[in-house]
C-alpha cells in the first residue's frame, strides 16, 4: 500500500473503533433495560397478578362512611334481615333480606361488581322495594364480609346464585315470587352466566358487563402497566387458574348468551374508564330476545345511576313491569 492509502486505513480503523465503543455501550444498556423491563413485568404478571386477578381488595363500611351514610338497609329506611348463608364448599357469605310484608311483586338479587360489596346497593334497593319488590344483597365470596378466598368472576359464583334461590325458596312467611337479577360490572356477568343455568332467574338486568375474562385481564393488563401483550395475559391466567381450580376460558358472558333465553335488560356508561362500553354492544347483539339496550350518554363506571336519572329508573322500572310479572310470565 502507498502512504496515503495506510494513512486512510488506519483513520477508518480508529473512526470504526471510536464510533464502535458508544454504540455498544447504548446496545448493552438497552439490552438491559429491556431484561430488567421484561423480568419487572414477569414479577406483576405471574406473581402480583394472580393476586391481584383472584383477591381483589375488599371494600368495607368505614370506606363508604366517607360519603354515604347508607351503609345498610335500615339506613334507607328499609326493613332488614341481616343473615349467613353457607355454600356448597363451605363458604360463608354476608347476606341482608330485604322483604315487604305481604304485597311484594316479586325479588330482586343484587350482585355487585368487584372489589365492592353489598353495600353499594343499597340505595337501588330502595328503588326496587319502592317498586314493589322484595330486594336480596350478599358480598360475593371474597368480598366486603363474606369468606372465600378466591374471586372467580361468575365459575363458582354462579352456583352461589342458585344457593341464595334455594334460600329463598324455604322461606315460607314472606311472598317470594318470581326473581329477577340486577347486576353491576362483574355481578352482570356472574348474573348472565347463574340465568344460563338457572331456570328460576325470571329476568337479568346486566349494567357495565364485560364480555369475557380473558378479554377484560387484556384491558387491565394494558391500563396497569401498559402491556397489551396476550402471552402476559395467557401466563397470568395459566397460573390464576392452577391456583383457585377453575376455567378462565369457561367466564364469557359473550358466549353464554348464545344459551339464554331469558329476557335481559343491558345498561352501560358511554364514558364507561373501566369496562369498554361496546362490550354491552356486543353483548346486546349477541343475545336473543326478548332484550333491550340503554347507554347512558356520559357517564361512567360508577355513576349510570346518577347521570341516568329518572330515564334510567324508568327503564328498568318498565322493563320489569313487563318480564317480571306475579305469575312469572311475559306480555
Amino acid at each position: 500500500h502507498s502512504p496515503l492509502s495506510l494513512n486512510i486505513l488506519k483513520f477508518k480503523r480508529k473512526t470504526t473503533f471510536s464510533l464502535s465503543r458508544p454504540f455498544m455501550s447504548i446496545l448493552l444498556f438497552a439490552i438491559l433495560a429491556a431484561i430488567l423491563f421484561l423480568l419487572h413485568a414477569g414479577v406483576i404478571v405471574l406473581i402480583i397478578g394472580p393476586l391481584i386477578i383472584l383477591q381483589p381488595s375488599r371494600k368495607r363500611p368505614e370506606w363508604y362512611a366517607r360519603f354515604t351514610n347508607l351503609l345498610e338497609p335500615r339506613d334507607a329506611g328499609l326493613p332488614q334481615e341481616t343473615l349467613t348463608l353457607t355454600m356448597e364448599d363451605g363458604t360463608p357469605l354476608h347476606c341482608w333480606f330485604v322483604p315487604r310484608s305481604s304485597d311484594a311483586i316479586g325479588t330482586i338479587l343484587y350482585l355487585h361488581g368487584v372489589g365492592d360489596c353489598k353495600i353499594g346497593g343499597v340505595a337501588l334497593s330502595r328503588f326496587f322495594f319502592s317498586l314493589g319488590y322484595n330486594v336480596f344483597l350478599y358480598d360475593s365470596r371474597q368480598h366486603g364480609e363474606s369468606g372465600g378466598r378466591y374471586c372467580t368472576y361468575g365459575y363458582y359464583e354462579k352456583h352461589d346464585v342458585r344457593r341464595v334461590i334455594d334460600y329463598l325458596e324455604t322461606r315460607k312467611d314472606v311472598a317470594i315470587g318470581p326473581i329477577g337479577v340486577f347486576g353491576t360490572s362483574m355481578g352482570a356477568a356472574i348474573a348472565i352466566q347463574a340465568a344460563v343455568i338457572e331456570p328460576r332467574i325470571r329476568v337479568v338486568i346486566a349494567e357495565a358487563s364485560f364480555t369475557s375474562l380473558r378479554e377484560i385481564i387484556v384491558d387491565y393488563q394494558r391500563r396497569i402497566i401498559k402491556l397489551p401483550w396476550h402471552f402476559l395475559r395467557n401466563a397470568a391466567m395459566a397460573r390464576t387458574q392452577r391456583i383457585a381450580k377453575f376455567k378462565g376460558r369457561d367466564v364469557s358472558p359473550l358466549d353464554d348468551l348464545a344459551r339464554l333465553r331469558t329476557p335481559i335488560l343491558f345498561i352501560h356508561g358511554t364514558e364507561d374508564s373501566f369496562i369498554r362500553h361496546e362490550y354491552s354492544r356486543q353483548l346486546f347483539e349477541a343475545a336473543n330476545e326478548p332484550k333491550q339496550l340503554m347507554m347512558i350518554e356520559g357517564a361512567d363506571h360508577n355513576d349510570v345511576w346518577t347521570v341516568g336519572g329518572k330515564r334510567y329508573q324508568d327503564t328498568i322500572s318498565t322493563f320489569l313491569s313487563t318480564y317480571l310479572t306475579p305469575a312469572g310470565k311475559g306480555p
